[in-house]
């Protein structure tokens, strides 16, 4: 039998895993400047946590979660997404009797059985934040400030900035009564999906990626026409800290989030390298989701961001991802006798933090040189039975060509001084 990958998932290689650690690295240092602290969640939760949370009417829930049954007949999932198992722990912990405030961010896979795209994987990557506890709109813009950061930072270039607010439970039902009054006049020549949703969650429409559904809804009333004097005010005050941090940004009246937990401010990262499906990343404010599972009433905000269109991102606007790793030194070895005598040399380097690599002593020198050289070696150190005898290695610069001789016993010292920036 010939395995091969499951289909929409992908292999991280060790020729690329050097870009996944560059970026992750770039997130951690802008999440302890913010002063976010990492959570990590199980990557499965009992599936109820997300039917209740998403929404049983939304795509994920309805036709994208990885659910099974355990050995003891438990209906498990395959996180989704983070926000709900962040929830989750939020509660279940008391963390909010600890602080008023919770910052996390998090880094990790997750897992949706979707149809696979261009930036879209059955199992994918996403960081992101929830800032649990306060109702400010500060905090909102906080979150938007450090997604774009991320992008910034990396170099990313022409990203579209748009937000929205979606309103609240005081507001949204009339705004929905408008909307269901409009979609009915056009039903009959939505899509198949959009007819769906004019059922369960008609705001969804208005996100539809169909080019004949956006026509059709072109004229279609907006939240931001309908919100309440308290919603209104909020997403004024956002607004109003964006343009004092000079962020620039667009409003999107048919800004809505695909999950239904979200109220108030919305927002979306998009990048023209990404085609139709063009979001970077996006997130807002969850202010009832604490109380739907069980917890006292508790606002929050937060964003999800995916990794891999990151990635795809850079790649296309040719960034850097810095270096990939390479030895600092490489042991060409050229015998038992120079085998023994470079293992406690490597050791020792080692210790002092150095990458070393141990050419394979059944090959020839020339053999080994290639190979050092297609590792991007910094040095080489070139040890045989006669260098052993004479207490004696020869060192190379793989970037001038020179090459000395230097005592075996002296070596360390040698390399620190030549290595150390």
């Amino acid at each position: 039998m010939n395995y091969r990958i499951p289909t929409g998932t992908k292999d991280i290689l060790p020729s690329e895993i050097y870009k996944w650690h560059f970026v992750e690295n770039k997130i951690r240092d802008v999440m302890r400047r913010f002063n976010y602290a990492e959570i990590r969640t199980p990557m499965f939760e009992y599936t109820e946590l997300f039917s209740r949370s998403i929404g049983e009417s939304t795509d994920v829930v309805g036709k994208e979660m990885y659910t099974f049954l355990d050995k003891g007949n438990e209906s498990l999932t395959l996180r989704p997404e983070m926000t709900a198992s962040v929830m989750r722990a939020f509660i279940e912990n008391s963390l909010g009797e600890l602080q008023s405030l919770n910052k996390v961010y998090y880094i990790g896979p997750m897992f949706r059985q979707e149809r696979p795209q261009k930036g879209r994987l059955r199992q994918f990557h996403q960081f992101g934040v929830e800032c649990i506890g306060s109702q400010a709109p500060e905090n909102d813009v906080e979150t938007m400030a450090v997604a774009l950061s991320i992008y910034e930072e990396l170099g990313i270039k022409n990203l579209n900035f748009k937000i929205n607010s979606v309103g609240c439970h005081t507001c949204r039902p009339r705004y929905r009564e408008a909307l269901v009054t409009f979609l009915e006049n056009v039903k009959n020549d939505l899509s198949a999906e959009s007819q769906k949703r004019l059922l369960t969650n008609p705001m969804r429409i208005l996100d539809s990626k169909n080019e004949k559904d956006f026509q059709l809804t072109a004229n279609a009333p907006l939240m931001n026409s309908y919100l309440c004097k308290e919603c209104s005010a909020h997403f004024d005050k956002v607004q109003a800290m964006l343009q004092s941090m000079n962020i620039a940004f667009e409003i999107d009246g048919r800004l809505v989030r695909g999950l239904d937990y979200y109220t108030k401010t919305a927002y979306e990262i998009q990048s023209e390298n990404l085609g139709s499906q063009n979001a970077l990343g996006g997130g807002g404010r969850y202010d009832l989701l604490a109380e739907s599972l069980g917890g006292k009433p508790t606002p929050a905000v937060g964003f999800a961001a995916g990794i891999e269109r990151l990635i795809i991102v850079m790649e296309a606007e040719k960034l850097s991802f810095g270096e990939a790793p390479k030895p600092d030194v490489y042991f060409v070895v050229l015998g038992e006798t120079a085998l023994k005598a470079v293992l406690p040399l490597a050791r020792q380097l080692r210790q002092l933090a150095f990458a070393c690599e141990i050419g394979q002593n059944d090959r020839s020198l020339k053999a080994q040189m290639r190979d050092a050289n297609r590792q991007n070696a910094r040095y080489v150190v070139i040890i045989g039975e006669n260098e052993v005898a004479q207490n004696q290695c020869a060192i190379k610069d793989m970037k001038s060509g020179e090459q000395k001789n230097c005592p075996l016993n002296e070596l360390s010292v040698v390399l620190n001084g030549a290595l150390k920036p």
